[in-house]
């Protein structure tokens, strides 16, 4: 009877989530906190931040959030906050919630999660494309230069020079 009860313990200990911390610290205790407790947790770049205290503009931002959070329907996203503030350093009481945050052209949504906690959101928002590189062209390296073009890149060649099939192209 005992074997049975042990498999149902470790099925449950399995199932169970890891529980987020920050710096050792449980996320409704970052929740209680007030901000001179919580900025005492954080990397010191952040933690002046927050000393010197929120500009406007982010003191406006997290309250718009924390309002769209609170206007959620039950058990489903709160509305998107769309932003500039790529310098706003992500507090507890963010998460949870939904940014657009700017990346130059366009507004990278972005859900708020508790590994967030004390990066800036422009950490979330791309600002460029990836490079995605193709295969090397002619000319990519000195070898490539005695590779002789034939087939179908020789005849594009001559026809966006102009040459006819009986003209050399020595240059190449």
């Amino acid at each position: 009877m005992s074997g049975g009860n042990n498999i149902e313990e470790h099925q449950k200990k399995k199932r169970m989530f890891r529980k987020f911390t920050y710096r050792g610290v449980d996320l409704e205790r970052l929740l209680d906190m007030d901000r001179t407790q919580f900025s005492k947790l954080l990397p010191a770049r952040a933690r002046r931040r927050l000393n010197r205290g929120l500009q406007r503009k982010h003191r406006a931002l997290l309250a718009k959030v924390i309002s769209a959070k609170k206007n959620a329907p039950e058990l489903e996203k709160p509305a998107v906050v769309k932003t500039h503030l790529r310098d706003m350093i992500v507090l507890p009481e963010m998460v949870g919630g939904v940014l657009g945050i700017h990346g130059g052209r366009t507004y990278n949504q972005v859900e708020i999660r508790a590994e967030m906690i004390g990066h800036y959101l422009g950490e979330f928002a791309i600002t460029y494309k990836p490079v995605k590189h193709g295969r090397p062209g002619i000319g990519a390296t000195h070898s490539s230069r005695f590779i002789p073009l034939n087939g179908q890149k020789f005849s594009k060649i001559k026809k966006k020079m102009g040459c006819s099939g009986s003209d050399r192209l020595d240059f190449l």
